[in-house]
């Protein structure tokens, strides 16, 4: 549980660095992979507290 949630919060530092890149840079590359980041950790930590709800609500 640890693991995943460290994993998600670098996941969105990742996202942050690419679009502080892009602000200094103005390279749209940065931007776009910034927003694919972002997209996927949002994507990977709806699963995992909807897991984490299913859980709860089996364990009640």
């Amino acid at each position: 549980m640890l693991l995943i949630r460290t994993l998600l919060i670098l996941l969105l530092v990742a996202a942050g660095v690419s679009f502080a890149c892009f602000a200094l840079t103005g390279q749209p590359r940065f931007k776009r992979f910034g927003v694919n980041i972002l997209k996927w950790t949002i994507l990977a930590a709806l699963v995992f507290f909807g897991v984490l709800i299913v859980q709860n609500l089996a364990g009640a």
